[in-house]
C-alpha cells in the first residue's frame, strides 16, 4: 500500500471509528503491526495513528529501532513469562495480561529496571478454551492481587471476540466487556485506573466501538492483508 492510500485509509477508518463511538466520547484507533514492514509503519504516523500493537515479541524486536520512536508501543499478543526481560523497558504498555505469574514477572522485572509498567488484563469473555484470558469469575481478586504488585500499573481490560461471520453475534460481548470495565471503575480499586477498554478488530471493529471500547486494535483493515513474512 503507497503513502496516500494508507493515509487515506487511515483516515476513513477514524472517520467511521469516531462516529461509531460518539456517545462514548470517542476510541482510539491502535495500528496492529504484525508483519508490515517499518518503512510502511511508519507512514501510518501521517494519518495520525500513534499508537502501535505488535504480537511477537521477536519481531518487535527486530524491526523497533526502525519505527518512529514518537509510536506508543503495546505488545498485544500472548506473553512468555521469560520474555518480559526483553521488552520491560520498550513498550508502553502490555495489553495481554492473562495469568498471575505473568504479572508477578512483570512486577519483578519492572522493579529491577526502575519502570512503571501499564497493563490491561485479558478477558475471556466468551469462555473460549483455545483462547489465553482471566474468566470473568476470577477477573476481580486477580485485578485486586495484581494491582497490588510494585511496578505494575493495571490500567484497564482487553477481550478478543469469537471469529464471527456477522460483528453482530459478538455484540453481546462487546457489551458486557463495557459493564465490566464501569463496574471495576465503580469499585475504585488500590493501584488500578480503569481507562483503558480494548476491545475490536477488523471485522468487527465499529460493533466494538458502538459498545463502548475506548480502543479498537486494526491490521488488516488499516495495511491491507498481510503479507507471509517481514
Amino acid at each position: 500500500m503507497d503513502r496516500e492510500a494508507l493515509i487515506a485509509n487511515i483516515r476513513e477508518w477514524q472517520a467511521r471509528i469516531g462516529e461509531a463511538a460518539a456517545k462514548w466520547g470517542g476510541a482510539e484507533i491502535c495500528g496492529v503491526s504484525k508483519t508490515v514492514d517499518p518503512e510502511t509503519v511508519n507512514l501510518a504516523w501521517e494519518g495520525g495513528i500513534r499508537t502501535l500493537g505488535e504480537n511477537r515479541v521477536q519481531e518487535l524486536l527486530g524491526k523497533i529501532d526502525r519505527l518512529n520512536p514518537d509510536f506508543k508501543i503495546h505488545l498485544i499478543g500472548q506473553l512468555q513469562t521469560n520474555k518480559v526481560k526483553y521488552i520491560i523497558d520498550r513498550v508502553a504498555m502490555i495489553q495481554s495480561l492473562d495469568r498471575p505469574a505473568l504479572a508477578q514477572e512483570i512486577s519483578r522485572r519492572a522493579v529491577a529496571a526502575g519502570v512503571e509498567m501499564p497493563a490491561l488484563v485479558q478477558v475471556n469473555i466468551a469462555r473460549e478454551p483455545q483462547k489465553a484470558g482471566i474468566d470473568e469469575e476470577s477477573l476481580v481478586p486477580f485485578i485486586r492481587e495484581s494491582a497490588q504488585l510494585p511496578g505494575l500499573r493495571i490500567r484497564g481490560l482487553m477481550a478478543i471476540m469469537p471469529i464471527a461471520d456477522d460483528p453482530e453475534d459478538v455484540r453481546g460481548y462487546f457489551r458486557r466487556m463495557r459493564q465490566w470495565f464501569e463496574r471495576l471503575r465503580d469499585m475504585d480499586i488500590p493501584g488500578a485506573r480503569m481507562d483503558v477498554l480494548s476491545m475490536g478488530m477488523s471485522d468487527d471493529a465499529v460493533v466494538a466501538a458502538q459498545e463502548g471500547a475506548t480502543m479498537v486494535r486494526l491490521g488488516r483493515a488499516l495495511f491491507g492483508a498481510r503479507p507471509a513474512k517481514i
